[in-house]
């Protein structure tokens, strides 16, 4: 690919970066009759997930790196064109590292939903294409990236700060919900910002379209932040999403996870202290935070606050 012999100064320009060809090292399995059989019932699968036909990795500049994903690797990317050349994210998957891992199922299901999906607080997928051995998704570019890396940084954030966060990933959640899908994976990770530093929800791997409320068994998401009624096992719903809103919202005014995950010697405890909702309030938290908190992480389902009210909180309203 041409990409790879640009002279560094047109690639400063831009201001996409140098690409340092990463897309062609990913590593490919030998082609055992049972592998390409597998790629064939992959491709299927996929073609009927519906493709952007017109896009080939032709169509694009590639730049700087800009990490890795759980099944990937994530470029800069600048659409070629004359007239628009848009700035975008590329997201490339291994078919043969998707087939290794088994996560077809889940990769085709982050596709499906994101094409589906027009939210402000939600990142855009803008297509997708593949080739005979990779799957690229074209992803709206969060210019200012992970909220993990912020929270990393500063250890917590302020009230306020973490009040409009909250809201975000509150309207972001409700218009899932209205859509019948239930995110299944909030945490700061899969959080990102953009360039005015306005929460995206992102990473739809472990989402699940659900129209029938507590019909969803499977144990899915992240240790600290799955709900009572995951961890026992029982069916769920969308409350699974605002018993996680509750965990997010600890996690960013504390800079600690409320069960522990972070420090304590195994899940099994973990679970224990989700399933007794063993939360513990550091002093400097306002009675509002905790109030807030504690309407989300209810271990009654059908007892936790509704989004649509999360607006209305004295929280939220105090940090407006």
């Amino acid at each position: 690919m041409q990409h790879q012999d640009r002279h560094p100064a047109s690639t400063e320009s831009t201001g996409i970066g140098i690409y340092d060809g990463g897309f062609e090292q990913i590593p490919h399995v030998p082609a055992t009759p049972e592998r390409v059989a597998q790629h064939r019932q992959l491709d299927d699968d996929f073609e009927r997930a519906g493709p952007s036909k017109h896009w080939s990795l032709a169509n694009f500049d590639i730049g700087r790196p800009l990490g890795k994903g759980h099944f990937g690797k994530v470029y800069l990317a600048r659409v070629k064109s004359k007239t628009d050349p848009f700035i975008l994210v590329l997201k490339c998957l291994s078919k043969d590292e998707v087939i290794t891992k088994e996560v077809q199922i889940q990769v085709r299901r982050e596709i499906e939903v994101m094409q589906q999906l027009r939210h402000p607080n939600i990142i855009r997928l803008y297509g997708w294409f593949h080739d005979s051995t990779r799957i690229f998704l074209m992803l709206e570019l969060a210019g200012k990236g992970e909220l993990f890396k912020q929270l990393a940084k500063k250890g917590r954030f302020s009230e306020r700060r973490s009040s409009q966060y909250i809201r975000q990933v509150a309207s972001g959640l409700t218009y899932l919900h209205s859509k019948q899908i239930i995110h299944r994976d909030i945490k700061p990770e899969n959080l990102l910002l953009g360039m005015n530093g306005e929460i995206k929800i992102g990473d739809f791997g472990w989402s699940v379209y659900s129209p029938e409320e507590n019909s969803q068994r499977t144990l899915a998401g992240t240790l600290s932040y799955v709900s009572p009624e995951m961890v026992l096992g029982q069916s769920y719903g969308k409350a699974v999403d605002i018993w996680a809103l509750g965990v997010l919202a600890y996690e960013l005014t504390c800079g600690a996870e409320p069960f522990g995950a972070d420090t304590c010697s195994g899940p099994r405890l973990v679970h224990q202290r989700i399933c007794r909702c063993d939360v513990h309030f550091p002093s400097f938290l306002s009675v509002e935070a905790r109030e807030f908190i504690q309407s989300l992480l209810r271990l009654k389902p059908e007892e936790r606050l509704p989004l649509d009210q999360v607006d209305q909180q004295p929280w939220i309203l105090n940090h407006l």
